[in-house]
């Protein structure tokens, strides 16, 4: 491989590292993809969840009427339309008719707050949302209009899918933990995702035998892939249970009793799975699997180490590490992980049609100097939804190489000699936990507003580690207050998954020399 170490002109260097030009069908959408699937085999099977399945005809019929129920009621081109519901064949059906639609999803978990939830429908103006007759109790006295999956005479109703829908037209809207107290939605278009499953397609090929599990919660933009490449390419999708993907026995039944070829992990659960391997014969019925794909979390050494003790030691899985943002559409490069021996594990290299520079201040850097991972090319979001300020600091504050559009994605990296990416960590106070991507100065904000606190901050400690634990650090003059007090405020105010493990009270922070927050001293503290 070339030692791009010796390469002394710098553009040379990163135009070498960004030749990802592909052709793939910029012209058509998600839906047209499918629909094409349709055409040459209507009666293939599509779906399968518990005892329930469908055909690519009948999810073609059953989602083009819920596309005729929306389109009555005005859903158009533009629009976007939340959806509600677990991980279900219901659920399927209703991403896709809103797609057909014209409109863009926009999931909501039905675990989330109250609060939460009538936020992200007020600032999304979704004035339509999909759900069930189980959570309509939780979404009484929110702003928007009801449809119940359930209840609707839905499947009577005439077909209709919108022929207007262009490429450049929005796809999804996932919303993202947001620095300053509330999320923030990402827009993102049909032809970004259309590349990012082209590029999946072409990479790691899959014919109608192969199935892929659906097993990541569809607020979060894995899901992407794991809800459309299969629709694409004639394979099959097998949608894990509610609640299954945090309990390795549920999805080793799930992936021998559907013969699952395909399995994303964040790399926490996945050592927590391998772990798991390591203690039964429940190895052997995994036979079936062909491709590990891992994102979230930085995959370590010992990770490919032990799937190669187990899942990889018949030589018929292979594991791939991918990293990308939301805000690029899933993932943005590659690395398969064939070589157990470095010390550590790259993001490796560019996707099709995507760019990426290391810079520091304006400049890019050379191989071995750490500096800010940018993006540009087919990938990036539109931006975020009502916030053109923050749209244009993230993706269109800085020029390089004559690139329109750049994401700025706060995340540290460089260059190594072989032409592959290495991801250092975060440049800010964003974190991800088992995959999960949080701002803790959202926690701070929503901590903050409680009565008795006078500041907050929040820290993520053992974060290298398997179990990082999310401690709060409280500013307040009250002695009674208590962890357990302020658990209960913010269980009415935050996901679960952002609600810290620990409390720590002081009545005075330390601070560094020039009067800021030592957030190194704070971890000191029990």
């Amino acid at each position: 491989m070339t030692d791009m170490g010796n390469t002394c002109d710098i553009e040379t260097l990163y135009r070498h590292i960004n030749d990802t030009k592909a052709v793939y069908p910029k012209d058509k959408t998600v839906i047209k993809l499918f629909q094409e699937q349709v055409k040459k085999n209507p009666d293939a099977k599509a779906v399968i969840f518990g005892e329930k399945s469908l055909t690519y005809g009948e999810l073609d019929k059953k989602s083009s009427q819920v596309a005729y129920l929306l389109h009555t009621k005005g859903v158009c081109t533009g629009r976007i339309v939340g959806i509600m519901l677990e991980r279900s064949i219901e659920m399927i059906i209703g991403i896709f008719g809103i797609i057909k639609s014209g409109a863009a999803y926009l999931p909501i978990s039905p675990e989330l707050p109250v609060k939460r939830i009538e936020y992200i429908i007020s600032d999304s103006n979704s004035e339509y949302l999909l759900t069930t007759t189980r959570f309509l109790d939780k979404l009484q006295g929110i702003n928007t209009k009801i449809i119940d999956l359930e209840q609707e005479p839905i499947y009577s109703l005439p077909e209709y899918t919108n022929d207007s829908i262009e490429p450049s037209d929005l796809i999804y809207v996932i919303y993202t933990s947001g620095s300053t107290g509330n999320p923030k939605g990402v827009m993102v278009e049909h032809c970004s995702v259309v590349n990012r499953l082209n590029w999946m397609k072409n990479k790691y090929p899959l014919t109608q035998s192969d199935t892929i599990l659906h097993k990541t919660p569809f607020v979060f933009d894995v899901s992407v892939w794991e809800l459309f490449l299969w629709a694409i390419t004639g394979a099959k999708v097998a949608l894990l249970g509610p609640g299954y993907e945090k309990f390795p026995q549920g999805i080793i039944e799930e992936v021998e009793k559907r013969q699952v070829t395909i399995i994303h992990f964040v790399p926490s659960m996945f050592n927590s799975f391998l772990n798991y391997l390591k203690d039964t014969e429940y190895v052997k019925k995994l036979s079936s699997l062909k491709r590990v794909f891992c994102s979230g979390e930085a995959l370590l050494p010992i990770h490919i180490k032990k799937f190669n003790e187990t899942i990889g030691k018949s030589g018929n899985a292979f594991l791939t590490n991918l990293y990308g943002p939301t805000e690029a559409t899933v993932d943005v490069t590659y690395y398969d992980c064939n070589d157990v021996n470095n010390d550590i594990v790259p993001i490796g290299k560019p996707i099709d049609n995507i760019r990426i520079y290391i810079i520091n201040g304006f400049d890019l850097q050379p191989v071995g100097s750490s500096g800010e991972l940018c993006i540009a090319g087919d990938g990036v979001a539109r931006g975020y939804l009502n916030r053109p300020e923050l749209t244009e600091e993230k993706f269109s504050g800085i020029a390089i190489n004559g690139e329109d559009r750049i994401y700025r994605t706060g995340d540290l990296a460089r260059l190594l000699p072989d032409g592959n990416i290495e991801y250092l960590g975060r440049m800010d106070n964003q974190v991800k936990i088992r995959g999960l991507r949080i701002e803790l100065g959202e926690i701070e904000s929503k901590i903050g507003e409680y009565k008795y606190v006078e500041q907050c901050v929040v820290v993520l400690k053992n974060q290298e580690q398997i179990n990082p634990i999310l401690t709060a650090y409280i500013l307040t003059d009250r002695e009674e207050l208590t962890a357990k007090e302020i658990k209960q405020f913010l269980k009415t105010q935050l996901p679960e998954y952002m609600i810290p493990n620990q409390y720590v009270m002081l009545n005075r922070f330390p601070l560094t020399q020039n009067g800021k927050i030592d957030r190194k001293a704070l971890l000191l503290h029990n």
